[in-house]
């Protein structure tokens, strides 16, 4: 089948263009920046090679000349929006620079929705993403632990970002797709979840929101959360 590999590769080892022919018309970059614009438009599932060709002015087949397989489309994406984590000298502060790195790719994630669907460790050879590991590494310097539990910190940072990230998004589609507005939809939901509480057959619930019962600092949580990962792998907090 046209565009498929007959055995795995990495699309960063082979040169941009395979095949012979004339000087080649686009880059890696250029079809990464198409395929995000497309993507960032209509979401991951509008990334396609036609439509990605189309965007580029060119046929679908010979768009296969430059990427072989989807899959290896969904890789420049990835690097291509991985260009956007600003890299500064570290502080010496491990702690507030990997908080400040996680807030960043928050904010790619925010701009670039369709972002948590790619995350992998199959995507992690690109060049950025290899640029961001090694920024990470550099920022985790000052703590003393051996560099395969600084790499668990990093993925485990990652992952929680990824995941509080996807649900942020989840929720804010879902909430454009009501034909009711988002007050309307909470106060129904506040008042059924009232009523069940108010039955006693949840006492340790009904605890909780009596203790907390105001809105939810959806900032608070999120840094709370990067908090209490980092907190696992600080010795003088660990160990305390």
């Amino acid at each position: 089948m046209a565009g498929k590999a007959a055995e795995p590769g990495v699309i960063w080892a082979r040169p941009e263009r395979t095949g012979r022919g004339p000087r080649p018309a686009f880059t890696r970059a250029d079809i990464a920046a198409a395929a995000v614009r497309i993507a960032d438009g209509g979401g991951l599932d509008a990334v396609s090679m036609r439509h990605v060709a189309a965007e580029l002015g060119c046929g679908t087949m010979s768009l296969y000349n430059y990427v072989p397989r989807k899959e290896d489309l969904h890789e420049l994406m990835i690097d291509a929006v991985g260009a956007e984590h600003e890299i500064r000298e570290p502080s010496g502060d491990w702690r507030a620079d990997m908080i400040r790195n996680a807030q960043e790719t928050r904010g790619i994630m925010h701009r670039h929705t369709w972002v948590p669907r790619l995350m992998s460790g199959v995507y992690g050879f690109s060049p950025n993403t290899l640029r961001y590991l090694e920024h990470c590494l550099a920022c985790l310097e000052p703590l003393d632990l051996p560099y395969s539990v600084k790499m668990e910190l990093v993925a485990l940072l990652n992952g929680v970002v990824t995941t509080y990230t996807a649900n942020e998004i989840a929720t804010a589609e879902r909430t454009r797709s009501m034909p009711w507005s988002e007050e309307e939809e909470n106060a129904v939901r506040i008042a059924y979840l009232g009523s069940q509480v108010a039955t006693g057959k949840y006492p340790l619930l009904a605890a909780a929101f009596m203790a907390d019962s105001g809105p939810i600092d959806l900032e608070g949580v999120f840094r709370r959360a990067l908090e209490r990962v980092l907190d696992a792998f600080d010795p003088e907090r660990r160990d305390g």
